[in-house]
C-alpha cells in the first residue's frame, strides 16, 4: 500500500493547511500536488514521516503502519469511519498499541509565562534607582502514571539596566507531585510557600507530606536553596537559607479559613561571611538557626471582598547564643476586592497590606516591599490588577516601609508589570 493513500484523511480533520507552518519534509516540495494536505497532517500530530525529515511518499507501508495513522486521527476527532471499517481487523489487533499512543498524545505539556516588571525605588536605602527586566519561564509537565506527575521550569531574567548579555537560564524547578495511599507528596526541588509567604517564598530541596482535606495536615523538609551571602571577599553569591522542617494545619470552614504552623531553619549562611569588628571577612561559622510559629485566618464576607490576617513569632540564635536586638514577633493584615483573573478578559481587582514584622519573623517574604533583611519592617502596600485580554494581566503597586530598628532608614517604590501566560 503507497503511503499516497493516507491523503484522503486530511480531508476529515476540518482545518486549512495555511493555517500551520511550512512544510516539514525535505522530499515535498512548495508546489507538489499533496503538500497542503501532507502539511496539514503533519501539523495535527497524524503523520510523522522518519528521522531525516523526509516523508517517503512512494514507499510502501504496512497494514499496521496504516492502522495506526487511522487511530491518532481518530484519535484527534477525524471522521474517518471508512477507513476505520476498512482496517477494523488491524485496529483490534493494535488494541493495546492504540490505547497507549491516544493515552500519550497528550501527556507532555509545555506551558509559559512572560512577564515585564518595572519598579523604581526612592529611599534611605537605596536613593533613586529603579529595576527594569523582562522574565520568561517555560513549564514543562508530564504525567507519570494515573497517580504521579513531573514538572519541570527554565528560567531566564534578562536585566534591561546591566544589558551586557551575562543573565544566566537556569532549570529552576524539577519535582514530582503523586499520592502514596492517603498522602498526597511533593518531592524535588520545588518553591515552597510557608504562612502564606510571609515566612518563606522561593526555591527548596525539599519533601512536603499532607493528608486531609477540609482539615489539612502538612508536613515540610529539606533545605532552602535561594539565599544570597557574601563571600570571603565580601561579595553577594548564592548561598543557602541552611536545612528546615516543620508543620502546618489547615482548616476551610467556608467563609472562614483558619492556619496555624511551625517551621525551624538551621545553619543559614552558614558557608558566607560576615565583617569583624576591623572591617574584615569573617566566617560566619556554625550558622543562624531561626524558630518560626504562626497561626492566621482568611474572612471571605461575600466573594469580593476578603479580610485576612496573621500573627508571627520567631526566636532566632547566632552560633547557639540567643539574638535579642531585633523584634521577636509580629503581624500583618490584608484587604482584597475581587481580583484579576488571566482567563477573564475585563476582570480587575484591588488589595492592601500593613506589615509590623520583627526580624525573627520572616526568612524570604513574598511582598515585593523592602523587608530590610533581619531587621523587620513596618509599613504598607496598595495596588490594583487587572486582565487586559485573555491570559495578559497588568499589575500596578505601591509600597512604603521603613526598618524597625531605625525609622529613618526608609524605602518607597512603585511596582508595574503586565505578565502574558500560554
Amino acid at each position: 500500500m503507497k503511503k499516497s493513500l493516507v491523503l484522503a484523511m486530511a480531508m476529515a480533520l476540518g482545518v486549512t493547511a495555511s493555517a500551520y507552518a511550512a512544510n516539514p519534509f525535505s522530499d515535498v516540495p512548495a508546489g507538489h500536488w499533496a503538500y497542503d494536505s501532507i502539511n496539514k497532517l503533519a501539523a495535527a500530530g497524524v503523520i510523522e514521516g522518519y528521522g531525516d525529515a523526509t516523508f517517503g511518499g512512494d514507499k510502501l507501508m504496512t497494514r499496521y503502519e496504516m492502522a495506526q495513522i487511522v487511530a491518532k486521527a481518530m484519535a484527534k476527532g477525524a471522521d474517518v469511519d471508512k477507513l476505520a471499517a476498512e482496517f477494523a481487523d488491524e485496529l483490534d489487533n493494535l488494541g493495546v498499541r492504540v490505547a497507549n499512543l491516544e493515552k500519550k498524545a497528550d501527556n507532555v505539556k509545555v506551558t509559559g509565562e512572560l512577564r515585564y516588571k518595572y519598579m523604581s525605588k526612592d529611599g534611605e536605602v537605596n536613593g533613586s534607582n529603579h529595576e527594569n527586566d523582562l522574565r520568561s519561564r517555560l513549564w514543562v509537565s508530564g504525567q507519570i502514571n494515573d497517580d504521579w506527575s513531573y514538572t519541570g521550569m527554565i528560567e531566564n531574567t534578562q536585566d534591561f539596566k546591566d544589558n551586557a548579555g551575562n543573565e544566566d537560564t537556569t532549570f529552576a524547578r524539577a519535582y514530582v507531585e503523586g499520592k502514596l495511599g492517603g498522602l498526597n507528596v511533593t518531592a524535588g526541588r520545588y518553591n515552597a510557600f510557608f504562612a502564606d509567604g510571609n515566612v518563606y517564598d522561593a526555591k527548596v530541596d525539599g519533601v512536603e507530606v499532607s493528608y486531609g482535606d477540609k482539615i489539612k495536615l502538612t508536613g515540610f523538609a529539606g533545605k532552602g536553596t535561594e539565599a544570597t551571602i557574601l563571600d570571603k571577599n565580601l561579595e553577594e553569591t548564592d548561598g543557602s537559607y541552611g536545612n528546615y522542617c516543620g508543620a502546618e494545619l489547615t482548616g476551610d470552614f467556608g467563609k472562614f479559613n483558619a492556619m496555624a504552623g511551625y517551621v525551624n531553619f538551621k545553619d543559614m549562611f552558614k558557608d558566607g561571611y560576615d565583617k569583624d569588628e576591623h572591617g574584615l571577612p569573617e566566617a560566619i561559622g556554625e550558622g543562624i538557626d531561626n524558630a518560626i510559629w504562626y497561626v492566621g485566618g482568611n474572612y471571605d464576607f461575600d466573594g469580593n471582598v476578603a479580610l485576612s490576617a496573621m500573627y508571627l513569632k520567631g526566636d532566632l540564635s547566632d552560633n547557639d547564643v540567643d539574638v535579642d536586638c531585633i523584634n521577636t514577633d509580629g503581624w500583618t493584615a490584608s484587604l482584597t476586592y475581587k481580583g484579576a483573573e488571566a482567563s477573564e478578559a475585563g476582570s480587575w481587582g484591588l488589595f492592601a497590606t500593613y506589615y509590623d514584622l520583627g526580624g525573627m519573623t520572616y526568612i524570604a517574604h513574598t511582598t515585593d516591599a523592602n523587608t530590610f533583611d533581619n531587621d523587620g519592617f513596618k509599613g504598607y502596600g496598595v495596588g490594583a490588577n487587572y486582565t487586559f485580554a485573555k491570559n495578559i494581566v497588568g499589575t500596578v503597586a505601591y509600597y512604603d516601609t521603613e526598618s524597625k530598628l531605625d525609622s529613618k532608614v526608609d524605602d518607597r517604590r512603585v511596582w508595574a508589570d503586565v505578565t502574558f501566560t500560554f
